[in-house]
């Protein structure tokens, strides 16, 4: 059984099958003193794909969940009303802020007057909007969020997920899930088994050992989208808007937190999704655009832990982050072949030297635009600003229902 705890942070196995009626029995009791909130956000797109019905369906038996708060993006009012819909069937208090609706979007165009909306639309600005509105539900005391593009979702996946944060014996802020990333007969996980993981590795060789790049690589899936945090923790947690969501997050959490707030849970046996595309020739998309982003989000961050960067730096992170990763392909191959799995040692390759790029392609914006600060304000500033912004927000999502 894997039992070993590395790095700086705690990790809870899955050491046994305990029955998920058990865990749930638990939760539940949890909930009378640290009620639940669950946010999903998502994609119109995404209710018609395979996954998010199913997700529908394993919520509802997850009854100590007590609101489930959909952020809707990419829906006009007749795709609303059928997202109303799809939902409907949950036993919890759903909650559906929809982001592209006039209500929300009045509140929105009113933050921007103060400089305090998010400047991009993606999964970042879902995210904030949801949070907010989970602080505005007063009751609501342990959040956590999923992806809905989860093909092999079960309840199991929200129960572990909230475990660590709604336990009134445990004292985690902050709790990050992970979990095997197998896509069918072959490996997958890239970005963070190819890119992530070997560039945080980099950067120590380049830049010395520092306690934040210690940290970040003792998550053993940085880039899962799935979280939970206490709602103290996301009054103050600043969220980018980029695609550097993830790391950002833990970036804030390592700037936030004390290491005893801050753990990860196995949450899966086997976790398969909507794959990126690794565009080995554009970096304005998918894998490429997504590695860019990320790289900016750690030089931004070793920035502010009083690190200088230069060209030649980054040319030296390049250099190293290519061995490591040469090094690393050795490694899955060996784990491959003893589980069975097929393993593309061109297609990695590939991967890698595109990576290499988004190192270079990171530097030479993080270097062109060094005052971007891509984080959208905290909540404690929005409140500050605009004191009646949760019963706007509340009133918002009661008009459209």
């Amino acid at each position: 059984m894997d039992f070993f705890q590395n790095g700086s942070i705690t990790t809870l196995h899955k050491l046994c099958h305990r029955p998920i009626e058990q865990i749930e029995a638990e939760l539940k009791t949890f909930s009378y003193e640290r009620p639940m909130a669950l946010i999903l956000p998502s994609l119109y797109s995404e209710l018609q794909g395979p996954a998010l019905p199913r997700i529908v369906e394993e919520l509802k038996h997850a009854s100590y969940i007590s609101d489930i708060i959909v952020g809707l993006d990419q829906a006009n009012e007749q795709q609303f009303d059928h997202a109303r819909a799809f939902f409907s069937g949950l036993p919890q208090n759903v909650h559906i802020l929809w982001n592209d609706g006039p209500w929300l979007r009045e509140i929105d165009a009113q933050l921007q007057t103060q400089n305090l909306a998010p400047t991009q639309a993606g999964k970042g600005r879902n995210a904030w909007y949801c949070m907010g509105y989970a602080l505005a539900l007063e009751y609501c005391e342990a959040i956590a969020l999923h992806d809905c593009d989860i093909l092999t979702y079960d309840r199991s996946l929200p129960a572990r997920l909230f475990y660590p944060v709604a336990n009134p014996a445990f004292s985690f802020a902050f709790c990050k899930g992970y979990y095997s990333r197998i896509n069918g007969d072959r490996l997958s996980g890239r970005a963070t088994r190819l890119f992530v993981t070997p560039l945080l590795r980099a950067l120590r060789k380049v830049v010395g050992p520092l306690d934040y790049l210690e940290f970040m690589d003792s998550f053993r899936y940085p880039l899962s989208g799935e979280f939970s945090l206490s709602r103290d923790f996301v009054k103050m947690l600043r969220i980018p808007s980029d695609w550097g969501l993830e790391v950002g997050v833990l970036s804030e959490v390592y700037r936030t937190l004390s290491r005893n707030s801050v753990c990860q849970v196995d949450i899966a046996d086997q976790y398969d999704h909507k794959h990126q595309e690794l565009s080995l020739d554009d970096t304005g998309s998918g894998l490429g655009r997504m590695s860019v982003e990320i790289a900016k989000s750690l030089y931004r961050k070793l920035a502010t832990e009083g690190v200088t960067l230069s060209s030649e730096n980054f040319r030296s992170i390049k250099a190293a982050y290519y061995r490591i990763a040469l090094d690393a392909t050795e490694q899955y191959f060996y784990d491959a072949k003893i589980n069975g799995l097929q393993y593309d040692r061109h297609q990695e390759e590939c991967s890698i030297e595109a990576f290499a790029q988004s190192i270079i392609a990171a530097g030479d914006t993080f270097l062109s635009n060094p005052m971007e600060s891509p984080f959208i304000p905290n909540w404690n500033r929005v409140h500050d600003a605009f004191p009646d912004i949760c019963q706007q927000m509340l009133s918002a999502v009661a008009a459209e229902r």
